[in-house]
């Protein structure tokens, strides 16, 4: 008598690429809502026009690959890698600055690589840090958020600045409508010698952080947490990364209190909520043993409060999570789990 036997694996997998972007685009809806709330309708026509370039794109490249474009568009992995960049840029980022950032991300960053799988590097953290080199006035235009304007921005009034040249319906250019943030603001005035005290009296600062800012990284904290708790990211990651930040933020306002914001400025203030459970917890680029993940986030946290202190940019996250991506498998190759009985 012959019994019916399997090959393993016996248990099927609790996660398919196509279920975990979704679940990623989900976790990114509060704070996509709340960006939308505090920064206007630019966030949402960043989205769209992502969205556009990143399946234009990825078609594009999936035939000229000769590879089956309905199966690789269904893993929803570039909607994921479009959102992700489009919540990185200024919501009043021209068009073509999304779109071209967008195509570096999915061309350069993912298909020359060898696609999905295959990438070194986050691709949204590419095409990024290409706009930022390349483009950096047009990287600096975020409007002033909505507590702090005397005039809310309509829609028409966005995109006629979006699609426009730069002026708005109204007469205005974009450059008048921008405001630094919350981390420019801080690095600008302490270069002009202002105490710090002094500086956190500004309009742009709220309780704990810039204002608006503190919302949009709570509500990406949440989405973050619902990730981990489905088992899409692991918990190392973001620890890592907000522990090591979170550390030298205090260790630097315990040494220089004039010149270091301190804690919740740091983890509450730019993208950092996005960054830790979002885009440095890409499963492709990122460290994946379990003590490796902790000392890769941890490298990430830590580069990112250098570029932040004393580095030619007011944020680090994609410089860190970058270079990090470069040290993952090194990293993964040291901390290799013990097997069994060895």
């Amino acid at each position: 008598m012959r019994f019916f036997s399997v090959s393993s694996p016996h248990l099927p997998p609790i996660n398919s690429v196509p279920l975990m972007m979704r679940r990623v685009l989900y976790a990114l809806l509060p704070g996509t809502a709340l960006m939308a709330l505090f920064f206007g309708y630019g966030v949402l026509l960043n989205l769209l026009l992502a969205i556009i370039a990143a399946v234009a794109g990825e078609a594009l490249m999936l035939v000229l690959r000769r590879r089956p474009v309905g199966l690789f568009l269904g893993d929803y992995s570039a909607l994921v890698t479009a959102a992700l960049l489009a919540l990185a840029l200024p919501p009043l980022a021209p068009w073509w600055l999304t779109v071209l950032g967008t195509l570096f991300a999915i061309v350069l960053g993912k298909h020359l690589y060898g696609g999905l799988g295959y990438n070194p590097f986050n691709p949204a953290m590419v095409g990024y840090v290409i706009l930022l080199i390349s483009f950096p006035r047009e990287m600096t235009l975020w409007p002033a958020p909505a507590p702090l304007l005397a005039e809310p921005l309509g829609l028409a009034e966005i995109w006629r600045g979006v699609f426009g040249g730069g002026i708005t319906a109204t007469g205005r250019s974009l450059d008048a409508l921008s405001m630094a943030t919350p981390l420019d603001h801080v690095g600008i005035e302490l270069g002009l010698e202002r105490p710090l005290g002094a500086i956190k009296q500004d309009a742009v600062f709220g309780v704990l952080g810039g204002v608006g800012w503190l919302w949009i990284n709570l509500a990406f904290l949440a989405g973050g947490l619902w990730l981990v708790y489905k088992k899409v990211i692991a918990w190392q990651i973001p620890t890592g990364m907000l522990g090591s930040l979170g550390a030298l933020a205090a260790l630097g306002w315990a040494l220089a209190p004039d010149t270091q914001p301190g804690v919740l400025f740091h983890v509450l203030s730019g993208g950092i909520m996005l960054g830790a459970f979002f885009i440095a917890t890409d499963p492709v680029s990122a460290a994946t043993t379990p003590r490796g993940r902790l000392i890769y986030g941890a490298g990430i946290g830590a580069l990112i409060f250098i570029i932040r202190s004393w580095g030619g940019y007011p944020d680090g996250i994609a410089f860190g999570v970058l270079l990090m991506n470069m040290a993952a498998p090194l990293i993964d190759y040291y901390n290799k789990p013990r097997v069994y009985g060895h």
